[in-house]
């Protein structure tokens, strides 16, 4: 018996620049891991240079910045790109970053058809979950199209596009849900390729070939075997189906997975260690449905990001699972068990209907209004499974004793904190970049671009020459927009109700909180108003929708518009609609830069009697500092109880308007 080969091991990382990156990565790759996994900050994802206005306060915090083809070569300086695996996410800007990496390897030396890696690409899920798209949809599949198809021709090793489900389980997907939402995009894209008559029959199947998906895995692992061997099977018969592909080699499921990171807590940040490895399980365990690249989050995502050594203890649990157990040595280990076969056709039956479902309002993205609200409703239900304790959190809503942590004191000691100074240097060398560069050369490129997307030509060939041009970021996503226009996807909010389902004492709480909203009423003079605002580029907007619908279900009046809006359509919303409380939602890292430009902005337009709390990923260092700022409320992760923070709400105004 062969024993298998281990899956390509990856840490999702990048920082502050792309220097520092550089050196975390090499760090992480001399101690054993196979491939790079390369996260990019917003301002970089979302199409604007760091010296944009929409990127101030967010430069280099989720990811590296990435502004141009010196940004690039300095993040892979001493890494040789024709023997990595590179998987980058990257979706509504993917093409040019494709284009940059593309161009970085040819400087050097490394042709595009020896490149292995993938970049996610799926704007759909981008719609749905994350919130860093730009364009309107059918553009986006265009580029998406244009990346398939270069790469079947030039960079036939790359995965062009990674189909995410991971992102739609983030936003509360049901495993039924995170299956047939998948299936549908990469119906859609594949629909678009084939309709675009660019490929031949058999580059069409190598193109089918070379979809890959990037999967999530939770910590009910049975059920994640069951879904994966589910997925796997679907993908054969439609792609067998649909697409007439007859090789079995094109008709496999190949994925790669960031196991759960919604179910790591902020409480009793150590129990994530165990949660972390279950999870890992249920993507390697069996063995014909085993993932293909890995990568694990760290103990102390929930409190912000990890530090080199948090990343490498959970390297080391990829490498215990792969070098130290059995799990490689054996064929799968599930083939012919009743229970697994059982529940593995019910997640398929279910799959399948729900694809049809979307199939018949007209796709996936003629559905995006009716699969939003399905997945703001599935994660209301998760949260008031956890605030009934119908759903167990180890250390949030049973078995709450704890000693004192040896790991985690509550400050930022035990994570790691961006230099504010790394946005200013980075501005710095982005300037004098395109004070060096030959501005001829870059109006030569960008008119060439701006022919090949009002053509209809692939967008590649044209994107890579603006690269070794010193196109930048900014400059290549500005032309675009202004021939593609921009989008805003819907919230979700609308088909959600808090209050399905619940019954006996939460709902006598509930009851008690709307009784409270409406005497509120007689002190405020008028019923209670709300606004719910997402500042700056972080689109994950989970949390955001969850406080909208508990508080409309509450009997507040909710104005809430969606991600990306900057402190001065926030100000402005707030006067005009006369609400009464802020709420602002940030899990981007820059809370301490954005939340206090809001509150100036209020006092300057003559609103500093409106309270504001703040929820996301913040340390009580700077929980402390907000407060000190004159943020009535900050709220982290470990804050579950959404009928405290909501009667919080009603306090903290009727204190400020009584």
């Amino acid at each position: 018996m062969k024993k298998d080969t281990p899956w390509v091991m990856r840490t999702y990382s990048g920082h502050s620049t792309a220097q520092a990156s550089n050196e975390l990565y090499r760090l992480n790759l001399s101690k054993g891991q196979t491939g790079l996994s390369i996260a990019f900050d917003l301002p970089t994802q979302t199409g604007y240079d760091s010296d944009h206005p929409m990127a101030r306060g967010e430069v280099g915090k989720v990811g590296v910045p990435v502004c141009h083809i010196g940004d690039m070569q300095t993040l892979f300086e001493e890494i040789p790109l024709g023997k990595m695996n590179t998987s980058m996410t990257i979706n509504g800007t993917a093409a040019w970053l494709l284009a940059l990496y593309i161009a970085a390897a040819e400087r050097q030396g490394v042709e595009a058809k020896s490149l292995q890696g993938t970049t996610q690409n799926d704007i759909v899920k981008e719609y749905l979950s994350r919130g860093t798209y730009i364009f309107p949809p059918q553009p986006s599949l265009r580029l998406i199209r244009d990346t398939i198809t270069y790469t079947v021709a030039h960079a036939p090793k790359w995965n062009p596009i990674n189909v995410c489900s991971y992102h739609l389980q983030e936003a509360g997907a049901t495993p039924v849900q995170e299956v047939a939402y998948t299936l549908c995009t990469a119906i859609a894209v594949l629909d678009a390729v084939k309709e675009s008559g660019q490929l031949s029959a058999a580059d069409f199947a190598e193109a089918v070939g070379r979809i890959s998906f990037f999967v999530n895995a939770g910590l009910r692992f049975i059920e994640e075997i069951c879904k994966l061997r589910a997925f796997g099977q679907l993908w054969d018969e439609l792609t067998r189906d649909r697409y007439a592909i007859a090789d079995p080699k094109l008709r496999r499921f190949r994925y790669g997975v960031q196991v759960n990171s919604l179910g790591l807590t902020e409480a009793q940040p150590e129990n994530n260690v165990p949660r972390i490895v279950l999870e890992a399980l249920g993507v390697t365990l069996s063995k014909s449905a085993r993932c293909r690249a890995l990568q694990l989050p760290t103990w102390n995502e929930a409190l912000g990001l990890p530090r080199p050594w948090d990343q490498q203890w959970s390297l080391r649990i990829q490498q215990i699972l792969a070098y130290e157990t059995d799990i490689l040595d054996y064929e799968d280990i599930f083939d012919g068990s009743k229970v697994v076969e059982a529940k593995t056709a019910a997640i398929k039956h279910a799959a399948w209907a729900e694809v049809e479902r979307v199939q018949e309002l007209g796709g996936v993205i003629a559905a995006l209004d009716y699969v939003k609200e399905q997945l703001v409703a599935s994660h209301t239900d998760r949260v008031r499974r956890i605030n009934t304790g119908e759903q167990i959190v180890v250390g949030v809503n049973k078995f709450t004793e704890t000693a004192s942590s040896p790991l985690y004191t509550g400050d930022s000691s035990s994570i790691l904190k961006v230099d504010e100074d790394a946005e200013r240097d980075q501005v710095a060398r982005l300037q004098a970049f395109r004070a060096a560069r030959s501005q001829a050369e870059v109006s030569v490129a960008l008119t060439a671009l701006r022919e090949a997307v009002t053509s209809g030509a692939n967008i590649m060939p044209a994107s890579i020459r603006c690269a070794h041009a010193g196109v930048t970021t900014g400059e290549w996503s500005q032309t675009l927009r202004q021939i593609f226009g921009e989008f805003r996807a819907p919230t979700g909010i609308a088909g959600a109700a808090a209050a399905r389902g619940i019954e006996g004492p939460i709902a006598d709480k509930l009851e008690a909180v709307r009784l409270r909203v409406r005497k509120s009423a007689e002190t405020l003079g008028r019923p209670l108003k709300v606004l719910i605002g997402k500042p700056g580029l972080d689109g994950h907007s989970n949390g955001a929708e969850q406080i909208a619908v508990w508080c409309r279900d509450a009997g507040m009046e909710v104005v809430y518009e969606g991600i990306r809006l900057t402190p001065e359509q926030i100000i402005a919303s707030a006067r005009d609609e006369g609400v009464h409380l802020i709420g602002l939602s940030i899990l981007s890292g820059s809370h301490l830069r954005l939340v206090p430009e809001v509150l100036s902005g209020l006092r300057s337009e003559g609103l500093g009697e409106v309270p504001v709390v703040v929820g996301g990923i913040i340390p009580e260092d700077d929980a402390f500092a907000l407060r000190k700022a004159g943020v009535a409320r900050v709220y982290t992760p470990k804050d579950f109880e959404m009928l405290k923070i909501l009667s919080d709400m009603v306090e903290v105004a009727e204190a400020a308007h009584g």
